[in-house]
């Protein structure tokens, strides 16, 4: 078995930010939980990795292994990438597998929580004794999921865990299967701000946010480059993951009177602070989310479908993207499940295909193989070219995304934009 990185215990216990969450015991308790279940497998997993264990049946199929938030405070992006990988499966296997062996899926429940996902992966890898793995969904899930994966010497691609941290600690099987982390996300939508006249402009900026170690940093972000463009800050405050009643947040809000409102949103709180915005009659010029706008017709839904009118946010992937595979991986979508398909599906997608290439390129499921291919080469995805940083780190940019009479469309980067128009200001609600 390939050694961890030097002093992962001590990595992970000091580099665990204090976050909490409903059924989970924050990163540090996820830290501590990683550390122990490492240590008391390491013997029955040393030696035991896929590329070391003689295969004399190649019929027999790949397995993947991958532990999923079906229930849970994250159970809506965690369907959504269940389905993405199911729709790879079933086209890699139409089209005879990967290494002429059948795809089969072996997904576990970790039902949002940390403890069960150390648990979920350390099982995966040394018991059922898996071909590969990838990743669960959010920065909260991935960082322990990882850490197991990386005692044992697995690659492992994830394809939604952006936050910083995840990074600052010498992995060397970790991949980030999207363009940019966390603290990257908003940096196009300050490339549009920069290109309005200075009239234009936000003059006041809120910044309300989840206390999510993927959606803080990327309003963060923003908010300090905004402040170095002269935009003036009248409200930036951190709220619990499990706030449903957004009233106070938005009454605050409307009393500020900002240009711009900028959320560090998941999904259910993007929904909670419109309606409740939308209740006081308040609504800002410029309106940004993470991550909940990409939620298809959920987030349409959950607020009405003129109420989406004029709302930015940055993405890695877009429907009518003429990247590989993405028009067949949206037409499969849809097939199985009569339904547009969400980014966080997308996401998993390509995850899965960055798994395949560097599989295909090496000719075998040999770990270290296919983690030296994938630090050295670039994977079209229908995210569009992958491509990373020794850390495991992305190099690439999102794009910035706006809904417009009821869908999606590109407003930036211009080369790669699907309309030219951008609507500006945000209309009233509906």
């Amino acid at each position: 078995m390939t050694a961890s990185s030097p002093g992962q215990s001590e990595i992970l216990a000091e580099s665990a930010p204090r976050v909490t969450r409903r059924r989970g015991r924050g990163w540090r308790t996820a830290a501590v939980a990683v550390v122990a279940v490492c240590a008391a497998t390491a013997l029955s997993a040393c030696g035991q990795r896929p590329s070391e264990i003689a295969k004399s049946d190649t019929g027999k199929p790949i397995v993947v292994g991958i532990s999923l938030p079906l229930t849970g405070d994250f159970a809506q992006p965690g369907t959504e990438a269940k389905r993405g990988y199911e729709v790879w499966r079933d086209m890699v296997n139409a089209k005879g597998g990967i290494l002429g062996r059948q795809v089969q899926l072996k997904i576990t429940d970790d039902a949002s929580n940390q403890d069960t996902v150390v648990a979920d992966y350390t099982k995966l890898i040394t018991q059922d004794k898996v071909d590969l793995l990838l990743g669960t969904f959010s920065s909260l899930l991935n960082y322990p999921a990882s850490a197991v994966a990386e005692k044992n010497g697995m690659v492992f691609v994830e394809p939604a865990g952006g936050a910083p941290k995840m990074f600052e600690r010498g992995f060397k099987y970790l991949f980030f299967a999207q363009p940019a982390t966390a603290p990257h996300q908003a940096d196009v939508f300050i490339d549009w701000i920069k290109s309005l006249p200075e009239a234009d402009r936000p003059k006041t900026a809120a910044y309300p946010s989840q206390d999510d170690p993927f959606a803080h940093p990327v309003v963060e972000s923003m908010q300090k480059q905004l402040e170095a463009l002269g935009v003036q800050t009248v409200y930036s405050s951190l709220y619990p993951a499990d706030t449903t009643n957004f009233q106070s947040v938005a009454s605050t809000l409307a009393s500020k009177k900002p240009d711009l409102i900028a959320q560090g949103a998941v999904f259910e709180d993007g929904v909670g602070l419109v309606r409740a915005l939308k209740q006081l009659d308040y609504s800002p010029k410029i309106l940004f989310q993470t991550s909940a706008p990409s939620n298809a017709g959920q987030y349409s839904d959950g607020i009405g479908p003129a109420n989406t009118e004029g709302v930015f946010y940055t993405v890695s992937w877009n429907e009518k993207a003429s990247t590989p595979l993405n028009a067949e991986f949206v037409a499969g979508y849809k097939k199985a499940y009569s339904a547009d398909p969400a980014e966080d599906a997308a996401d998993a997608f390509a995850a899965a295909q960055v798994l395949q290439a560097a599989a295909e390129k090496v000719g075998s499921i040999d770990q270290d193989k296919i983690r030296d291919w994938l630090h050295a080469n670039t994977v079209d995805t229908i995210l569009g070219p992958l491509s990373w940083e020794a850390t495991g780190e992305p190099k690439g940019r999102f794009l910035l995304a706006q809904w417009q009479s009821g869908k999606v469309e590109v407003v930036g980067p211009a080369d790669v934009a699907t309309t030219k128009n951008v609507v500006n200001p945000k209309p009233g609600w509906k």
